[in-house]
């Protein structure tokens, strides 16, 4: 016979391991968040999570959730928001992870892609459009950099610096001094702040200490372009400068204008111009003997390019006169 003490034993310990989706994934979240690099990112997983797979899924215990409860919050959207749909997928196949290694189900994760969802939904390189970020083209860098030039405020100043070593918008807008060696003339930007997290140096051309130069050193401000309250930027203040020059592109477009220019102005080698975007290079057997950084070999690359944009000398009144024509 079953004593009530038994039988209530039993109930706690199923409650224990019986935990719904919502709320393995409040706890996956505020396990991990500390480990995610900004709020933003946190907001991204929440967002998702409950736009995606709370309606469909976030009420029934993780230990029930199968394939077709996976596929319910997937289908929807797989074809026509691909890319959101690949980053719930992973993020629904992280959370049943963690809810497996707590006990609170067993099994194979039925969001895994490889061998499982790969089988019933079309791989997303077969269906997600390549869109590529709006860039200036290389004959208009020029007038562009003369326009850009003119314009006051540190949003400009640093979309310029931007420019001239093809760096990310974040890159630029998080430099600080502690980062720049005016005498070895680079700027160390550390792996953390980097996409591939891994430390870059950047060679600093005569056109970037020129204008590294004139900002002006704020006391107890260490970012090299500091915004309002003498805090960073926005990532959305570099856009707006362009905006307002009425330029339909994004920053973040210069990089590949850079690229197209190295490989089809120049005679520089395709992994010089790779180093200087900081990608990592696709051949592992490549990457494996690239030993150094080129630092010095891209420094004449990074002058070159400063030298075909315009961005040297002072801008005179018959530069002026130009732009006004």
């Amino acid at each position: 016979m079953i004593t009530k003490r038994a039988q209530r034993s039993a109930l706690i310990t199923r409650q224990a391991s019986e935990k719904k989706f919502d709320w393995c994934t409040t706890e996956f979240i505020r396990t991990k968040s500390d480990e995610w690099k900004n709020v933003k990112h946190r907001q991204q997983w929440e967002n998702t999570l409950k736009s995606y797979a709370s309606p469909h899924i976030g009420h029934l215990l993780v230990q029930d959730i199968d394939l077709q409860h996976v596929l319910l919050c997937l289908e929807p959207i797989w074809r026509t928001k691909n890319e959101t749909a690949s980053r719930l997928r992973g993020r629904i196949q992280s959370v049943l992870d963690w809810a497996t290694v707590c006990k609170y189900r067993s099994g194979d994760n039925p969001a895994r892609w490889k061998g499982h969802l790969d089988k019933v939904l079309p791989a997303p390189t077969k269906i997600q459009k390549v869109q590529h970020h709006p860039a200036v083209a290389i004959d208009d860098m020029p007038s562009f950099i003369l326009a850009l030039r003119q314009r006051d405020g540190m949003a400009a100043l640093a979309l310029q610096f931007a420019i001239l070593t093809a760096a990310r918008s974040g890159e630029v807008r998080g430099a600080v001094w502690t980062e720049i060696d005016m005498e070895a003339r680079a700027w160390t930007v550390p792996g953390p702040r980097m996409k591939a997290k891994r430390e870059h140096r950047v060679p600093l051309s005569d056109a970037a200490i020129e204008l590294l130069k004139k900002l002006p050193r704020i006391k107890d401000v260490n970012l090299v372009f500091p915004g309002a309250n003498n805090q960073a930027l926005s990532d959305m203040s570099l856009t707006a400068v362009m905006r307002r020059m009425e330029i339909m592109a994004v920053p973040h477009g210069f990089r590949s204008t850079f690229r197209d220019w190295a490989g089809d102005r120049t005679e520089y080698p395709r992994d010089l111009a790779e180093l200087a975007l900081a990608h990592i290079l696709e051949s592992k057997t490549e990457e494996a003997y690239r030993r150094g950084d080129a630092l010095e070999r891209r420094r004449d690359m990074m002058s070159a390019w400063a030298k075909f944009i315009g961005c040297t000398g002072s801008i005179t009144r018959e530069n002026r006169e130009a732009l006004d024509e």
